[in-house]
């Protein structure tokens, strides 16, 4: 649909080379987002979005590498709603790919803490994640939430305890207040924040599709 971007997509196959050794669900789905993040950065309005994405799932299925098939799992784990059943198709079988790639996606959501930094500086939504059935790899989706809900950072954090125990000083030193949050609140708030057509600050971008992902499963 976007044949001037022809040569965005080889460069998007080649990078998919870097896939197979990242070695870990959570690893793929960060490079994923980044991958997405760019291409959503890059494009002017929606439209565009979703037919470079349409493009790049072409582009993936025609090389069928299988870097380019890991790619497509990925895409069709934690990529937009609306292109994960034609990723999923372009991919091909289900058991491909390396064996923790039958985790992507696959995580439960946890603990949802609401760090309040002052009128000012809005509110950090900190949502925990482990991967089932095991509940391996503990990790975080953390927002900062300005002015009438416009995402200021998005970021996906590996090192939760560490994370939250620096919130806990800051609250010690009554820089914050740290409190457990109600999933049912956080999700549609979060949602209703990054589902937006709305330009966002650059930042924000490399993990936009993960954090939408990962919202996307609190109730």
């Amino acid at each position: 649909m976007l044949p001037g971007l022809r040569e965005v997509y080889d460069a998007y196959v080649r990078a998919a080379d870097e896939l197979p050794a990242l070695g870990a669900a959570l690893r793929a789905e960060v490079w994923t987002s980044a991958q997405l993040g760019t291409l959503e950065a890059a494009a002017p309005d929606a439209a565009a979005r979703r037919a470079a994405l349409a493009d790049l799932i072409t582009a993936l299925r025609s090389a069928g590498t299988p870097a380019a098939r890991l790619f497509l799992r990925a895409l069709a784990a934690i990529g937009p709603a609306e292109a994960r059943p034609a990723a999923a198709r372009a991919a091909g079988g289900p058991d491909e790919g390396p064996p923790w790639a039958r985790r992507l996606g696959q995580v439960a959501p946890g603990q949802v803490w609401l760090v309040q930094e002052g009128p000012l500086d809005g509110d950090r939504i900190i949502c925990e994640f482990r991967y089932v059935p095991d509940g391996s790899d503990l990790h975080a989706l953390a927002v900062r939430l300005g002015h009438d809900d416009v995402p200021s950072e998005v970021v996906i954090v590996g090192d939760v305890p560490a994370l939250m125990n620096a919130a806990r000083r800051a609250m010690q030193a009554e820089l914050c207040v740290v409190q457990p949050c109600d999933p049912a609140a956080a999700g549609p708030r979060l949602r209703a924040a990054l589902n937006t057509d709305a330009p966002l600050p650059e930042d924000c971008y490399p993990a936009l599709a993960l954090a939408r992902h990962r919202a996307d499963l609190l109730p």
